[in-house]
């Protein structure tokens, strides 16, 4: 009987040790005190799967010594130290452990919570290690009847809600990729308005880090809050512009914080620690015995499976052999994820259903690009816990539909695909193609016939077809130092118009609502490739 080789890069729990050395189809070496040299060029050669943490780097000289690896095990939720794009290039599946610590992170919300409330590390210091009894100095508040702002509604945000309400909180939920009754049903309201969130007594984050939640809370959204409020973060660092927090901690506008993430770790030297009205951790939410047990077992459960090519569970990357399709397919798949990240960007809602069709030799792979197409479009609120292999799996739970058809050739395109994506707020149909030039662009946009290329910062600005409107554009992101990369024009039979204006810099709210405020506009959108 066939014998697999797993080598486990650093130390996890005892238990999932066990599970390995049992399993009588396993071969288990055990490494994490190994120096690195010797782990990479001695042992990782003859591995089928490798399970690692934060102390192995996944890179360039790992991969190029995986010569055997099937897949390699990331015990944890983040991959910030696994080159991903390398490992799909060579083969290699990359998965994570995204749920074995969810209870550990909302408890410690808890305990930030709590303890900015009463202040407890400062009065415990004080006694113990100033030895003054001194009561009152230490004159808190309590959670009951406060209003407690939660972005993101997800697996950990949700049961950070249901704990807070057994203090008698009030609770605000803002997430506008879930269905409202995931809140409603739970006594608890929801907003799509984030101005509702900004007037809580409290505000927790717990949205996944990607390019619309970093620095999703800065100046001008803690300007509007109430003075005195909390705020917390255990989730990803950077969610709060760091700078901004520092300052509203320091006028006293953030009558406290609770931290646990940082921009950059570990952060020994940050300025947010001079402060005397912040509590602070280092990045402990998966710092519990239960979950590192859940961690170890869970990730030598997913490296067994993965040996014996049974499941490859929370995969990252696509678990497919590229040299048994044509080489065509792939860019229209990757292209196919950026069509679906770019339409829940221009459509920021609950999705209901998402509907891929095909034409041309791309036709026959419509299967494996709706795929691709949902784990983009599911991206945006999912993060790390969506990838190829449990796509279908979340949209099932979150009750999407997925569909994909193949249609007759297209009388213009070699090879065209068209995503349309249903919300609870509207549809937007994208179709695309690839030019002999390798470029990804867009031909058709929700009706309008437009040819742009799909990268970078984009604005769709869609107006009433009337004099005056490309000049109106151009003064307007002239006014905010935006420079123009490009300007595709296009109309239709309704009088109206669409440009797609590509910007070689970020664009902020203020430049968007001025552009939105322009008479002719009908609608502007903005989205970061």
């Amino acid at each position: 009987m066939k014998k697999y080789t797993i080598v486990v890069c650093d130390h996890i729990h005892e238990a999932g040790l066990k599970m390995l050395e049992n399993d009588e189809n396993i071969n288990f070496i055990m490494a994490a005190d190994e120096p690195k040299d010797k782990l990479v060029t001695e042992i990782i050669p003859q591995a089928d799967v490798a399970i690692t943490r934060s102390s192995t780097d996944v890179d360039e000289f790992f991969i190029s010594h995986a010569k055997n690896m099937k897949a390699i095990v990331r015990a944890g939720v983040g991959v910030d130290n696994v080159d991903i794009p390398g490992c799909s290039k060579e083969g290699i599946i990359v998965m994570n452990v995204p749920t074995a610590n969810t209870i550990a992170a909302v408890e410690l919300t808890m305990a930030h919570m709590l303890s900015c409330m009463r202040m407890f590390p400062y009065s415990h210091n004080h006694l113990k290690q100033e030895r003054i009894w001194k009561r009152e100095k230490w004159y808190g508040y309590e959670l009951k009847g406060k209003k407690l702002g939660v972005i993101g509604f997800g697996n950990i945000g949700s049961r950070v809600a249901k704990r807070a309400a057994s203090f008698e909180m009030d609770i605000i939920a803002y997430d506008p990729y879930i269905h409202p009754s995931k809140v409603t049903d739970l006594d608890m309201t929801y907003t799509k308005n984030f101005e509702d969130i900004l007037a809580c007594d409290i505000i927790t984050i717990h949205t996944p880090k990607n390019k619309e939640t970093v620095g999703i809370i800065g100046e001008a959204e803690i300007a509007k809050m109430k003075d005195g409020v909390v705020l917390i973060n255990c989730a990803r660092g950077d969610l709060y512009n760091e700078e901004a927090l520092y300052n509203g901690l320091k006028s006293g506008k953030v009558r406290f914080a609770g931290i646990d993430v940082f921009g950059k770790e570990p952060a020994t030297n940050h300025p947010l620690l001079d402060l005397d009205n912040i509590v602070v951790s280092p990045h402990l939410g998966a710092n519990t015995y239960e979950s590192q047990y859940n961690i170890g077992t869970q990730a030598a459960e997913n490296a067994i499976q993965a040996a014996k090519g049974i499941a490859f569970a929370h995969a990252m990357n696509l678990p497919i052999d590229e040299t048994k399709i044509p080489s065509f397919v792939k860019p229209f798949l990757e292209m196919g994820q950026k069509i679906g990240f770019l339409a829940s960007q221009l459509n920021k809602s609950q999705i209901i259903s998402i509907k891929v069709s095909g034409q041309g030799e791309i036709a026959e792979y419509v299967d494996s690009l709706s795929t691709f197409v949902a784990v983009g479009a599911m991206s945006q609120n999912s993060g790390d816990t969506i990838n190829y292999v449990n796509a279908e799996f979340v949209a099932k739970e979150k009750g999407i539909e997925i569909t994909s058809e193949a249609l007759a050739d297209s009388s213009t395109f070699k090879n065209l695909i068209t995503v349309k994506l249903t919300t609870a707020e509207g549809i937007s149909t994208i179709s695309a193609t690839i030019f002999d030039d390798g470029v990804k662009r867009i031909v058709a946009f929700d009706g309008f016939d437009i040819e742009v290329a799909l990268k970078g910062n984009m604005i769709f600005f869609k107006n009433s077809d009337v004099p005056g409107v490309i000049g109106s554009i151009g003064s307007t992101l002239a006014k905010h130092n935006v420079n123009i990369a490009d300007f595709s024009l296009a109309r239709n039979d309704k009088g109206q118009a669409l440009a797609v204006i590509l910007v070689d810099d970020h664009v902020d709210d203020e430049t968007l609502k001025e552009l939105g405020a322009l008479e002719a506009c009908l609608s502007v959108d903005y989205a970061r490739l």
